[in-house]
């Protein structure tokens, strides 16, 4: 692409990519796109933006990636931003000049029903009828020129999941930049042009020119006064507008609730139907078949358990030779490092033990990640969530739920703040609330690396990978098992949601295509290294000073002196003796350096810190070092363990013989107290760790998103109260498992 002509960012064009859900939007977005994508926020609003650069000859044009929705009724943040963008009415986001539609061949004319509603904003549109391979299975014939005389748009044909039909797409978009077909209007009865001029007459005077058809129809059937508003209306006036039109819709026959729909659906039937040859001989799919085992309510949640199953014990026994790769890079980054700075003590400790050995330390579980969403990616292209959200509404319905909720959840266990902000589509504001809550209770893959760190180090070597394995398994339903009673109660006595219909659709199975599979283990395991890099960096600089200061020299004499009088006191032997023994054998030496060091961190600011904290934790079974890890890991759960790694690496724990982190915590033990001499992470204590990790709200950035979607008295109820639950939690499964 050489000799590409890239525009200025003033003259791009823009294409809106539009549709309903689970039509292959994203996945045609992706094909379009490639790696020419950016992923930010609409301004004003946490609704998610994808915008990307489609490359066509020797042009570019900017490709928006509009939330899916099935109508421009805005019901829901997310339509409020579709309808938004295509009118032009969002701050710092300019209307765009074409729409791409995308259609499934399968639910054509269900599908059309948004594409005549998005034909009256008056956007030159084409449209691409996608799962074009599915359609010729099932034996629905498609007239492609009869389809496009009808909507008056070109049409083509696609198969984005095989990148079938997107060099032909490419060359219709090209043209219709340039030719701008408008795709044939409705044509509405009497009562309903009453209806939009008599809304029309009732605004202000200064309203009305602005008032187009597009922005009367809105108003009028989805009873929204905002457009109105934002024309400088107010918000009595803007009712008495919407009252003046429904009131014309009831004198022509019509139910303002329904008229849109029924009219429309009408419409496209008369005018669709010829278009389409259906085979009404064959009786059944083999999808249907399938459904019948995957929807089941017994069988179905068998085998959803049985896939969470596979996921992550495929997840814990894939990673463990690219872990170790990673593991062999990472100290291999040390000494090459150490090697450059043994001049300066202080930048070489910084260097080696604070920012290699913190990042490192977390960078280690990014193969862990990379699969993890290599089996979501799997089960979304191939349709499999949507079955897994019908069978999980029924699974929910006795707490208040409906299966909207699951795919909010389901998006939490990669990360809680996507899953907050895919709350959006859940109408019902209390229903939404009790998932936003509910979401940072899913084990997020934030919480991956401690599970894997104390399931390999105490686990494993005990009971072997097939344990290890079901114990990382279980890890991620602790958060659902306990939230949900706190779920059935806020419903039965505080919120009292009502029954929630669920409509979905049940999309048609599809072999998922490498290159998007790829491009999200791509996405994700970069946004997780570029945590590493900045977030974790930063407050891993900060840890390590904090650990290392203050270092006096008066602490490392004291220390030393305790040192030469125990050894003179159990070796017999005198103090001078004992100094002649340090400065000639290595291994002498370096077991004091090491008590030095273990001083110092004792004694740093860190550990003052958790030296004092430390009694609260005590009931949970942790030391002054874990508590230490569980401070700093508030800010981003993750952060333990670099923590953990620092702490030792400084502490001097970390020796040839035992430089992994899992060795070195097996070694811990009690240096004082009554269990004194006893190892620290026993397997209740590290039961304990991980149902506290599991629980605890450890993430700034989910807090702020709460706030920001609900509001910062929801934000700090999450915080202290999942706090509080995996305190206690954690306390119980420590005194519990230490009687048993």
């Amino acid at each position: 692409m050489a000799d590409e002509k890239i525009p200025s960012e003033g003259g791009m064009v823009r294409i809106a990519l539009l549709g309903n859900p689970n039509t292959g939007k994203s996945t045609l977005f992706n094909c379009l796109t490639g790696l020419r994508q950016k992923v930010g926020n609409y301004p004003g609003v946490t609704v998610q933006r994808k915008v990307g650069r489609m490359v066509y000859g020797k042009n570019i044009a900017e490709i928006i990636d509009l939330p899916g929705t099935y109508s421009l009724a805005a019901d829901s943040p997310d339509e409020r931003v579709v309808v938004d963008a295509l009118l032009g009415e969002m701050e710092t986001v300019e209307r765009p000049d074409l729409v791409l539609f995308i259609a499934d061949a399968t639910n054509l004319q269900r599908n059309l029903f948004l594409a005549y509603q998005t034909a009256q904003l008056g956007i030159p549109m084409v449209v691409a009828v996608n799962h074009w391979d599915s359609a010729r299975k099932r034996n629905i014939r498609i007239d492609m020129k009869a389809l496009g005389q009808a909507l008056g748009v070109p049409v083509v044909p696609i198969s984005a999941a095989r990148a079938e039909g997107i060099t032909e797409l490419k060359e219709v978009v090209a043209g219709a930049l340039v030719s701008k077909p408008h795709m044939v209007e409705a044509e509405w009865p009497k009562s309903v042009e009453a209806a939009l001029e008599a809304a029309r007459s009732a605004l202000p005077e200064s309203v009305q020119p602005k008032a187009t058809r597009a922005v009367l129809h809105r108003s009028v059937f989805d009873e929204d006064r905002s457009f109105f508003v934002r024309q400088g209306a107010s918000s009595e006036e803007a009712g008495n507008a919407i009252e003046a039109g429904r009131q014309k819709l009831f004198k022509g026959g019509l139910n303002p609730g329904n008229a849109e729909t029924v009219l429309l659906y009408r419409q496209i039937k008369e005018r669709i139907a010829p278009c389409i040859e259906l085979d009404t001989t064959r009786t059944g799919s083999g999808s249907e078949s399938i459904d019948s085992i995957l929807t089941h309510k017994v069988w179905g949640l068998l085998a959803f358990l049985g896939l969470m199953y596979v996921v992550f014990q495929s997840v814990y026994s894939w990673a463990g030779p690219f872990m170790d790769l990673i593991d062999a890079g990472k100290g291999l980054v040390q000494d090459q490092v150490g090697s450059f700075l043994t001049q300066w003590p202080m930048l070489q400790s910084l260097a080696t033990d604070g920012i290699v050995e913190g990042v490192g330390a977390v960078v280690i579980f990014l193969p862990q990640i990379l699969i993890l969403f290599f089996f979501i990616t799997l089960l979304e292209d191939t349709g499999y969530m949507a079955r897994a959200a019908f069978l999980m509404d029924k699974l929910f319905s006795w707490c208040g739920l409906s299966g909207k909720s699951f795919v909010p959840l389901l998006s939490s266990y990669a990360c809680a703040i996507p899953g907050v902000m895919a709350t959006r589509t859940i109408q019902d504001p209390k229903a939404r609330v009790i998932t936003i809550l509910l979401a940072p209770f899913m084990s997020c893959s934030a919480r991956l690396p401690v599970y894997v760190l104390m399931i390999g180090a105490f686990i494993e070597p005990r009971y072997g990978a097939a344990v290890a394995g079901a114990s990382l398994f279980a890890m991620h339903f602790v958060g659902l098992l306990v939230a949900m009673p706190f779920v059935y109660v806020a419903n039965k006595y505080i919120l009292k949601i009502p029954p929630q219909p669920f409509v979905l659709e049940m999309p048609s199975y599809q072999v998922p295509k490498v290159r998007d599979v790829l491009m999200r283990m791509y996405t994700q395991g970069k946004e997780f290294v570029k945590n590493a890099g900045t977030v974790i960096f930063a407050i891993t600089i900060v840890i390590w000073a904090l650990l290392y200061f203050p270092r006096s020299e008066e602490l490392a004499e004291q220390v030393r002196l305790e040192y030469v009088a125990n050894a003179a006191a159990e070796k017999g032997m005198t103090t001078a003796e004992v100094e002649a023994l340090l400065e000639a054998d290595e291994e002498s030496a370096a077991a004091l350096e090491r008590k030095i060091d273990s001083a110092y961190i004792e004694q740093s600011y860190l550990g003052r810190i958790g030296k004092t904290v430390q009694p609260v934790f005590a009931w949970a079974g942790f030391d002054w070092k874990i508590t230490v890890g569980v401070i700093a890991s508030f800010p981003a759960r993750e952060v333990i363990i670099s923590t953990l790694g620092i702490i030792y690496s400084l502490g001097g724990d970390v020796d040839e013989e035992s430089g992994d982190l899992r060795d070195v915590m097996a070694n811990q033990k009690w240096q004082e107290g009554e269990r004194a001499g006893q190892p620290i992470f026993t397997i209740p204590v590290v039961s304990a760790i991980m149902v506290f990790f599991a629980l605890c709200q450890q993430c700034g950035a989910t807090v702020a998103i709460i706030s920001q979607e609900t509001s910062w008295k929801y934000g700090v109820f999450s915080f202290v109260f999942m706090t509080t639950l995996a305190w206690v939690a954690a306390v119980l499964v420590y005194q519990l498992g230490s009687l048993l």
